[in-house]
C-alpha cells in the first residue's frame, strides 16, 4: 500500500503554460514590447529548452532567467533589457496559481491514503507563493524547491534530500506522480521509485509505464499499486 505521495507541481497541479502565456503577455505589454501569440509561443519553446539544458547540468538557473528573454529579443528583434524583464517576470509569476482541473480533489482524496510531498524544479519565491495562493499547501506534508535544495530534478542529489527530508521514508511505501519523463520519471528511476506519468493527451511513444491523462485516472493507479 503506498502512503507516500511525491507530487510535482507545474503541470501536474497547476497550470504552468496557462501562467506562463498569462504573466509573460501581461509583462510584455507593460513594457510595450510585442506580445502576440508568436511571441509567447516561441518563449514557451525557448524556455522549455533551456529547462532541459538546466536537468542535463549545462546551464544555471541564474543564467536560464535571463537567457531565455535575450534569445527571445533577439530572434524577433526587440530592444529591451532582459534582466529587467526577467525581474518583472518573476515578480509576476508567484501569482500565477491556476489550478487544473481535478487536481484539488486528487489531492482531498490523497490525504486520506497518506503523506503529500511536492516535488518541484523552480525558484523558492516563486513556486512558494503559487503553492500558498493556490491552496495547495493545506494537503502538504512538505515541500521540496530545487533551488532550496540545492539540486534540481532528476539529480540523483535532489532525489536523495527528498528521502532524507521525509521521516521514515521508505521507496517501497512511495509513489511519484509528474509530467515530464526527463525530470520526474528519470528522477524517480534513478531512486528506484514507482512512477505515474501525468498526461492528458496520452502516453508519449515508446512510453510503457503507467500513464494517467486525468487525476481521477492517477489515483486508481495509485491505488492498484
Amino acid at each position: 500500500m503506498k502512503d507516500l505521495f511525491l507530487i510535482d507541481v507545474d503541470d501536474t497541479l497547476l497550470d504552468f503554460k496557462r501562467g506562463e502565456r498569462i504573466v509573460l503577455s501581461r509583462v510584455l505589454q507593460e513594457g510595450g514590447l510585442r506580445a502576440d501569440d508568436a511571441v509567447l509561443t516561441r518563449f514557451h519553446h525557448i524556455n522549455d529548452g533551456l529547462w532541459k539544458r538546466l536537468e542535463r547540468g549545462e546551464l544555471t538557473r541564474a543564467r536560464l532567467a535571463t537567457l531565455r528573454f535575450e534569445l527571445l529579443f533577439a530572434e524577433f528583434g526587440m530592444a529591451a533589457n532582459a534582466e529587467e524583464v526577467a525581474a518583472r517576470y518573476f515578480e509576476n509569476m508567484g501569482n500565477a496559481t491556476y489550478l487544473l482541473a481535478g487536481a484539488e480533489e486528487f489531492l482531498q482524496a490523497l490525504t486520506g491514503l497518506g503523506k503529500i510531498y511536492y516535488v518541484t524544479n523552480g525558484a523558492g519565491r516563486v513556486q512558494r507563493p503559487r503553492l500558498a495562493g493556490s491552496g495547495l499547501m493545506r494537503y502538504a506534508s512538505g515541500v521540496f524547491i530545487s533551488e532550496e535544495v540545492g539540486f534540481a530534478k532528476p539529480a540523483a542529489e535532489y532525489a536523495r534530500a527528498v528521502e532524507a527530508g521525509i521521516a521514515d521514508f521508505c521507496r517501497a511505501r512511495a509513489v511519484w506522480v509528474g509530467d515530464s519523463l526527463t525530470s520526474d520519471r528519470a528522477c524517480a528511476q534513478g531512486a528506484n521509485i514507482d512512477f505515474i506519468l501525468f498526461s492528458p493527451s496520452g502516453a508519449p511513444a515508446g512510453y510503457e509505464g503507467a500513464c494517467a491523462r486525468t487525476h481521477e485516472e492517477a489515483l486508481a493507479l495509485i491505488r492498484a499499486l
